[in-house]
């Protein structure tokens, strides 16, 4: 991991890739009107009581991969579904450094595009955060899809 020295402050660059995404200009929002049969983007949204303090972020899976994963999860936040696929929240920021193994599929901003109907909250931690650790989760997807975690993999020489 490569490390930058500025003055006084050491910063990993897994930091500064989530500085440069922080500061990046967001696109706005497309406001065209949803194709047929298809529901308009939906933000997941944090349940009442609830605080997000690290932002929120979505890792959505197909619902047979997902009740897999929640076997094997120590603890699961908050979980959202529409029949076809599930969403867990996790904090902003958590693909930094990670390639979410296909078919799973990262959001920022926790939002929805294309859901076949608006998603509904299927698990509630208890406490006050919404997330699922990105870790636990992450390595529960790879192990559900058969993928080497991407620390695990070997690296090859050009």
């Amino acid at each position: 991991m490569g490390v930058v020295t500025t003055g006084k402050r050491t910063m990993h660059l897994n930091s500064l890739a989530g500085l440069a995404r922080r500061h990046r200009p967001r696109r706005p929002e497309r406001a065209e009107a949803p194709r047929a049969g298809r529901t308009p983007p939906v933000r997941l949204s944090v349940p009442a009581g609830m605080t997000a303090p690290l932002g929120c972020d979505a890792v959505a899976v197909p619902e047979e991969f997902g009740r897999a994963m929640a076997k094997r999860l120590p603890r699961m936040g908050c979980v959202y579904a529409d029949g076809a696929h599930w969403w867990w929240l996790v904090p902003s920021d958590s693909d930094v450094s990670l390639e979410w193994p296909a078919p799973a599929c990262y959001t920022a901003g926790a939002l929805v595009l294309d859901a076949p109907r608006p998603p509904a909250l299927v698990h509630c931690p208890e406490g006050s955060v919404p997330y699922t650790p990105p870790i636990p989760l992450y390595l529960a997807l790879c192990r559900v899809t058969g993928t080497t975690p991407v620390w695990s993999r070997s690296v090859g020489a050009s």
